[in-house]
């Protein structure tokens, strides 16, 4: 008998790593992804590539690092040359079915400067078949509030515009005008679930990308008054703006160009205006927003399991970035600090051979270009040359894998992006503008193109509030860390074709 393999790969945007009750979170309550832990294996030290959502997908993806996919910002384009994971499932008769979106922008080769694919972000990935898409301006989702009654301009501004409120709770209480059974993450669950239920016995692959946690940080009744903002974990950052300031040049542009807008739509002002109580309201907000997600997702494994399809799914479950949630008196992913980077990674493998491994929390340095060769294993289909990552199949199955990696890395790329951008705002040259993190256990190394270096002890520091990268003391380690981001930009150069060579025999190939 063929055993039927599928796959539900679920991405929640903005959602930082300690966003999580199985990460140690004493407040906030996901039993639904705490439970899927349980069952498989949760990944404490799990690192994304890049920021924002558009250069961290193209890595999580492609499988590979930003400096090999070129995707530096939202709206760069990402070549057709590289394949990617819905491309490679298709090898095995797959038709991998997007639910939301995967903020790809087409590759212009070949195409008319006129054409509309041109004009967004936004496209989707080669390979997937869109099933419900779901961009910065849902159209089928604000039509779906239309036929149940609400009457929503098409403008998103106001769809997410709260209800009245003089409560002085702070700008993000007030809940949302629509009900929770009808929110953008109810809407794409309840689509996923048409679709796996008339497909219940052929295999699928479903790639569910939720908006939620990410802004308008604005909550659903009873979500957006879940939990009280007295309880929430306190902010990371240094006592006053101008002290924080003083860090970094790039973090000081930052401090004073962060606008509350764009977080949610009644802000006014700078993010670091926002008092410690609108903070503390604002992370509460937050977490509802998580657990609404919990919430949905149990409904998905729920229904698998009542399907019967529970031990035949590979469940995958991430985030493309973090949110700052007024650490260093920021929101949002810009930048360098763990905060924007760190996020959940949860793998449940059906198979009986992962048992050995199932509620294992695994503290080994992943990557989110690890997540695609840990599908196509799982798949039993060959991982691309380009991956710059390492299936996890091993680890998650209770196996120790003595040369794994003992650091995580990241890029970031800050070249314009609108009129307060930071290339403009530092006066830095285009490709000047970008920075490189090395990290592990015990320290953390940021290095830019342009401008000087940071450098963390992070047993003494583990929040990085204390730069010691002008201390006498600190200078042969910090080199060393620099010898070693040197080394790794070496050994993870682009490999599409270096391990191929021509001969009188022909082409000698060597993986």
């Amino acid at each position: 008998m063929t055993v039927r393999r599928n796959v539900l790969f679920i991405v929640i945007d903005q959602w930082r790593a300690d966003a999580l009750g199985a990460a140690g979170n004493p407040v906030l309550r996901t039993p639904h992804l705490d439970r899927l832990a349980a069952d498989g294996v949760l990944c404490t030290r799990h690192f994304v590539q890049a920021a924002p959502c558009g250069p961290s997908r193209a890595a999580l993806l492609t499988g590979t690092y930003q400096h090999n996919n070129g995707v530096m910002r939202n709206g760069t384009p990402l070549s057709r040359r590289f394949t990617n994971l819905a491309l490679e499932s298709r090898r095995l008769g797959y038709d991998p079915a997007l639910f939301g979106y995967t903020d790809t922008t087409v590759d212009p080769t070949d195409r008319d400067p006129r054409d509309p694919a041109l004009t967004t972000y936004e496209s989707v990935l080669p390979g997937f078949t869109t099933q419900l898409y779901l961009s910065a301006e849902p159209l089928s989702w604000v039509a779906h509030l239309h036929a149940k009654g609400y009457d929503f301009p098409v403008d998103m501004d106001e769809v997410y515009r709260p209800e009245p409120d003089s409560s002085g709770r702070g700008p993000t209480w007030a809940p949302a005008r629509f009900a929770a059974e009808h929110s953008i993450t109810a809407f794409l669950t309840d689509n996923v679930l048409d679709y796996i239920a008339v497909r219940r016995d052929q295999p699928w692959f479903v790639h569910a990308a939720y908006i939620c946690p990410h802004p308008p940080f604005i909550a659903p009744k009873p979500y957006h008054d879940l939990y009280d903002p007295a309880a929430m974990p306190p902010l990371r950052r240094a006592p006053s703006r101008a002290a924080a300031a003083q860090q970094h040049a790039l973090l000081a542009h930052y401090l004073r160009t962060q606008r509350q807008s764009s977080y949610f739509v009644t802000g006014d002002g700078l993010v670091s205006d926002l008092s410690a109580a609108d903070l503390a309201q604002l992370r509460a907000t937050y977490y509802g927003m998580v657990t609404e997600v919990d919430d949905q997702v149990g409904r998905l494994i729920n229904q698998l399991k009542a399907w019967g399809l529970y031990d035949d799914t590979l469940i995958v479950v991430t985030s493309d970035h973090g949110e700052m949630l007024g650490d260093h008196w920021m929101l949002g992913k810009q930048g360098y600090f763990d905060e924007a980077f760190h996020v959940p990674l949860i793998v449940r493998d059906p198979r009986p051979a992962a048992d050995r491994g199932r509620g294992r929390t695994l503290e080994r340095f992943t990557e989110a270009v690890d997540v695609m060769p840990t599908i196509l294993e799982w798949l039993d289909l060959a991982v691309p040359r380009q991956c710059d990552g390492r299936s996890l199949l091993a680890l998650v199955q209770g196996d120790d894998v003595a040369d794994w990696r003992r650091e995580v890395h990241w890029e970031f790329d800050f070249r314009g992006t609108g009129p307060h951008d930071a290339e403009e705002g530092l006066g830095l040259p285009m490709d000047a503008c970008s920075l490189a993190v090395i990290r592990d256990a015990a320290y953390k190394y940021v290095h830019f193109a342009a401008l000087p270096p940071l450098f963390f002890d992070l047993a003494a520091d583990p929040y990085c509030l204390n730069d010691l990268s002008r201390d006498p003391a600190a200078a042969p380690t910090m080199l060393a860390y620099a010898q070693k981001m040197l080394s790794w930009r070496i050994l993870s150069s682009a490999r599409d074709m270096t391990g191929m060579m021509a001969s009188p025999q022909g082409l000698i190939v060597r993986g």
